[in-house]
């Protein structure tokens, strides 16, 4: 499964006080997008992006994740905390992002991206917007440990965008303790790396017991 995030200013800067002055024009925005249907429904859309700002409506910060973070319409069916992939069309360039915002207006096939993951697509910010695909990420909701190691990798190797990632094997270790190992792929300007992951948890108290990461 596939994991990504992005950021950017808003076609609507009457949203945000603190988005910066450029505008999107109005006439970026006219075209509709089909939705297709599966077991990870994909939606293409649209995203824009942001700087970010203090404060947001899901009490979350926009540098969290590494500022792989995102806000969508609040009639948008993505939730506060969800991870959705990102996929820029026109260069290919996938991302994991967390929604961290709502902002009132958007359609639900819009995102705005921070300002660090609308760059990690390969978007040039003089653009704007650009055309995308979302897929949910159920998966890696549901693996709370994935998800766990995946928010520690991404902060020991800041210079890399995490663009895949894999649930290796769940060990019982004893009674108290179990252990999870997951891979991910990095990818820098410079070069694609393997990382592997383990946490070994008490699965009656849900407490960490240990972690590591190994470069592969």
């Amino acid at each position: 499964m596939y994991y990504y995030y992005a950021y950017g200013p808003g076609a609507y800067p009457h949203v945000y006080s603190y988005q910066p002055a450029a505008i999107v024009p109005p006439a970026a925005y006219h075209r509709e997008y089909p939705v297709y249907s599966g077991r990870q429904q994909t939606v293409q859309g649209q995203a824009t992006w942001t700087e970010g700002g203090p404060v947001t409506k899901c009490g979350s910060s926009w540098s969290d994740y590494q500022y792989m973070t995102a806000a969508v319409g609040e009639s948008s069916p993505y939730q506060c905390g969800q991870s959705l992939k990102i996929r820029n069309v026109t260069t290919g360039r996938e991302i994991i992002v967390t929604v961290v915002d709502q902002v009132q207006g958007f359609p639900p096939n819009r995102i705005n991206l921070q300002r660090r993951a609308f760059e990690a697509l390969g978007a040039n910010t003089d653009v704007g917007v650009i055309n995308i695909e979302i897929t949910p990420s159920p998966e890696l909701e549901e693996e709370s440990w994935g998800r766990y190691l995946l928010e520690i990798t991404q902060r020991a190797y800041p210079n890399y965008e995490v663009t895949d990632y894999q649930s290796m094997e769940t060990t019982q270790v004893n009674t108290d303790q179990t252990r999870e190992t997951y891979e991910f792929t990095l990818q820098s300007p410079q070069e694609t790396m393997k990382v592997q992951a383990r946490v070994t948890y008490n699965p009656n108290t849900d407490r960490v017991v240990s972690f590591d990461l190994k470069e592969i």
